[in-house]
């Protein structure tokens, strides 16, 4: 089983989500960001970067979490990426459509390109449906696993940029449930945090 580490800021979604909900069960260590510098990820295989966090602070300890990828762990980067923090992510922002649900013959848009992928057995599309922020163009050798269909990647895995692996996702899971809306973002993680401790990265 992987031990999975979250940097925390000290928001009340990501008190909620990570600290006191029964997702806290797959969560080994809780970093305060500003304490990251000092902090030891021995023994820590997975390092979520959640969103909504300080983005000056992230930038200036980003070295300490590309220390961490470059040494083979792996980093879930979650929700819009607008910093330049990751090797070739290429995010690009997208109008967000929070309530595309209530247009007539709604659709998402959204699409799983790798049905066949591990994490298909935790989660459908359908929990991975709420609305994105953006999107990324990731370079060739990732695996995307979801994609706004004729545009860009939701979620990808990526095993060439660096040492390590990267699973980038422009959702912020962490951020609805913690704030008690989304129910789908609840089944997402309720299959996600499984599948980061046990599944097939």
């Amino acid at each position: 089983m992987r031990k999975i580490a979250v940097l925390y800021s000290g928001s009340s979604h990501q008190y909620r989500t990570f600290k006191s909900s029964a997702f806290s069960r797959y969560i080994h260590q809780v970093i305060y960001l500003p304490e990251l510098p000092q902090t030891s990820l021995q023994g820590i295989d997975v390092l979520i970067v959640p969103s909504q966090l300080n983005q000056p602070q992230v930038t200036s300890f980003l070295e300490y979490i590309i220390k961490f990828v470059e040494g083979g762990g792996t980093v879930v980067a979650l929700g819009a990426q607008s910093q330049e923090w990751f090797p070739n992510h290429n995010w690009e922002f997208r109008p967000t459509n929070f309530w595309w649900w209530l247009e007539p013959g709604a659709k998402s848009g959204l699409v799983v390109t790798k049905p066949e992928h591990d994490l298909f057995r935790y989660i459908s599309l359908e929990d991975a449906t709420w609305h994105y922020h953006g999107v990324f163009f990731p370079p060739q050798g990732v695996q995307t696993l979801i994609a706004v269909e004729n545009d860009g990647a939701i979620l990808y895995i990526d095993k060439v940029s660096t040492a390590g692996t990267l699973i980038m996702t422009t959702l912020d899971p962490e951020y609805h449930y913690g704030s008690y809306f989304m129910p789908a973002t609840e089944r997402f993680l309720s299959g996600f945090l499984p599948w980061l401790t046990e599944g097939k990265i």
